[in-house]
């Protein structure tokens, strides 16, 4: 599937249709045979519950992957190509991932020496390509995922690589490597192919391999940033680009305010997580952390200034934006100025907060 939906071969979106159905059934299937189960004896033991969660946020995640496939497919978007450290934020996203990881039983790391490379692409689709190639690795890797940059003799390309081996069958067969038409897999190549990147899968019994080579590859004869315009339409709203790969907690302990924060965001293609209190916050930010965090201003106290000091301790460009009970303005965070929290009034949600958000999430880039 191309990035001009008008020109895309109908048999492709009829299997992509059908990955949508299949992924998603799968797991909800075994879902409903826990809840029957648990009709049926009235209880449910903290393992089965664990795995309920499993399988729900699986289907979740298939949505959400399609979801972020469609609008691909829904506009031409407008790129901004800026000279971008390929390298160094690869190991940022491997750092802010680790803990990702770690739930899996899984690591992720790089070649001992990988090259330093600085490409030209959109700094949004950047990071949703190493966010999504994270995604896809860990879904099918045994133990562990491992990247590398390196650039090609001729042309001189920088090439980003991502290796696993799969886990082994019981019965000591060669594992297969999954398929490459997987809507993790699909939303890999739509990126790739919207940055005009090269794929290749040279995958090896037991291993998967996927190689992506970047023809805008800067170099001494490059100065500076270039901009490079997509498209004829108008200028990007902040919804026209997607987030790829981004995902938001929200914070928030009455019901409505979290509806309006949702509804004010869904259509910018976030994964986008609600608890109601900073201790399901600790718990959730314990198993993998979020690309920013939206939390209700009445919250604030000792608790959440302790929670804000331990994420950016560990990932210090995470993003932090309070709804502040009264009034309609907006501030940007300013960590020059000391202000390290946007905030954003609970009368400008609808208005504001999609613009606020946006501009933290693409700084953190």
């Amino acid at each position: 599937m191309n990035g001009d939906s008008a020109g895309a071969d109908p048999t492709q979106w009829h299997e992509l249709l059908a990955s949508v159905g299949a992924e998603v059934a799968a797991p909800l299937t075994l879902a409903l045979e826990r809840i029957q189960a648990m009709v049926a004896t009235g209880r449910i033991d903290a393992e089965g519950l664990a795995g309920l969660r499993t399988e729900v946020e699986a289907a979740r995640r298939v949505g959400i992957t399609a979801q972020q496939l469609s609008r691909f497919a829904s506009r031409r978007l407008r790129l901004s190509h800026e000279r971008l450290p390929l390298t160094e934020l690869l190991r940022e996203v491997l750092q802010h991932r680790a803990r990702d990881a770690a739930a899996r039983g899984c690591r992720l790391d790089t070649s001992p020496r990988p090259k330093d490379a600085e490409v030209l692409a959109d700094p949004t689709l950047l990071q949703g390509l190493l966010d999504s190639l994270v995604d896809w690795a860990l879904q099918h890797a045994a133990v562990e995922v491992l990247f590398d940059v390196s650039i090609k003799t001729w042309p001189a390309h920088a090439r980003l690589s991502c290796s696993f081996a799969l886990p082994q069958p019981e019965d000591g067969r060669p594992p297969e490597p999954p398929s490459a038409d997987t809507l993790a897999w699909r939303l890999i190549e739509q990126i790739a192919h919207t940055m005009d990147l090269l794929i290749e899968r040279p995958d090896e019994a037991g291993r998967v391999v996927a190689v992506f080579e970047f023809p805008r590859t800067a170099n001494n004869s490059l100065e500076g940033a270039s901009s490079i315009d997509l498209s004829d339409d108008a200028a990007p709203g902040p919804s026209s680009l997607p987030l790829v790969g981004s995902r938001v907690l929200v914070i928030a302990s009455r019901r409505e305010v979290r509806a309006r924060i949702r509804d004010a965001i869904h259509h910018m293609g976030l994964a986008i997580d609600l608890v109601s209190s900073i201790a399901e916050a600790e718990e959730f930010c314990r198993d993998g952390l979020p690309d920013g965090v939206i939390v209700e201003g009445i919250l604030a106290g000792e608790r959440l200034a302790r929670l804000q000091s331990e994420l950016w301790a560990e990932v210090p460009t995470l993003a932090f934006v309070e709804i502040v009970e009264e009034g309609d303005a907006y501030e940007m965070s300013d960590a020059a100025n000391g202000r390290h929290v946007a905030r954003v009034g609970r009368a400008a949600l609808d208005t504001a907060l999609p613009s606020v958000l946006l501009f933290e999430l693409s700084k953190a880039l």
